[in-house]
């Protein structure tokens, strides 16, 4: 099987069991195209099955040059999913990607997940009736939905809850008031979480007004929600890592890339500042070159008469 099936297969693959957007297969196209490449120029003819270690340190290396840390990172993981698929398929014996150490990013502002993998996360939270469960999905809905700070989801009241409305009122940095609004997905997750804490509450005999309860009936502290991100962020298979403020960085970075006025995405946040929010266009500096080059008259994508 030459090159274009395996690519081809592994494709196939990743859009029929893992549900992959286009925008996210273009990606793995590319990166893993562009190591076989790579290894057609410098294997000489050899199978795939001769790939090791330092080829894909090589291959690293020779696109180092002009290149985001960040993009070196996504190459290399696609290259793992790439090689662990060969595996199964009995096309390698060892995945040679799977010890090549990730390019070191910079620490700037916390990751962000991409629309696939915000899904992915909030698919695992679901199905299961218990109050945990019914919980978590919400407190995971609400923070995409609303773009809300740990400390202002943790602070929650029930009267601070319009549910019928699908708009949340929150106490902000400063005691500054905003609203947040719900999406259906939200809303349902929130009714279902409801029912489950009135029958905890019948149970315990609490009387608590925090929107969301710990097992014993008390307001659930911030770290408890925390917990819950990163819990269900690993059942997920997501990478480690993962708190509350990506989910915010999440909300805000698709809302950004679905063409949403920075101003409004500014009032969104609870930003008092539009500079803050400027930040965030920093976050994908791939997608905003391929926007540059479809937009721009120079651009890759534009007219060049004149």
């Amino acid at each position: 099987m030459g090159h274009a099936e395996h690519l081809d297969g592994f494709l196939s693959y990743l859009r029929a069991e893992r549900q992959l957007s286009p925008h996210t297969l273009r990606n793995y196209r590319l990166d893993v195209g562009q190591f076989l490449e790579f290894w057609d120029r410098q294997a000489h003819g050899q199978p795939l099955s001769q790939a090791a270690y330092r080829d894909v340190r090589a291959f690293l290396a020779h696109l180092s040059k002009g290149r985001r840390k960040t993009t070196l990172a996504r190459k290399l993981s696609s290259l793992r999913t790439f090689f662990k698929y060969l595996q199964r398929q009995g096309t390698v014996e060892a995945n040679p990607a799977r010890l090549a150490p990730s390019p070191k990013l910079e620490k700037t502002l916390p990751r962000f997940l991409g629309v696939d993998e915000v899904f992915h996360l909030l698919s695992a939270a679901a199905g299961e009736p218990e109050f945990q469960t019914r919980r978590d999905r919400a407190i995971l809905e609400m923070f995409y939905a609303g773009g809300l700070r740990l400390s202002e989801l943790a602070g929650l009241n029930l009267p601070d809850l319009h549910l019928k409305e699908g708009v949340l009122r929150l106490f902000g940095k400063g005691a500054k008031e905003r609203l947040a609004f719900l999406g259906e997905p939200a809303k349902a997750a929130l009714a279902a979480y409801l029912r489950a804490r009135r029958m905890l509450c019948d149970k315990t005999g609490s009387r608590s007004q925090a929107l969301f309860l710990n097992k014993a009936g008390g307001r659930l502290s911030t770290r408890g929600v925390a917990r819950v991100v990163e819990k269900w962020a690993r059942l997920a298979g997501l990478p480690g890592g993962l708190n509350p403020h990506a989910l915010r960085h999440s909300f805000a970075t698709h809302l950004l890339e679905g063409k949403a006025d920075l101003r409004t995405v500014q009032e969104l946040l609870g930003h008092s500042s539009i500079s803050t929010t400027q930040r965030y266009l920093h976050l994908n500096a791939d997608y905003l070159m391929e926007e540059y080059d479809k937009a721009h008259p120079r651009g890759k994508g534009g007219g060049g008469g004149g």
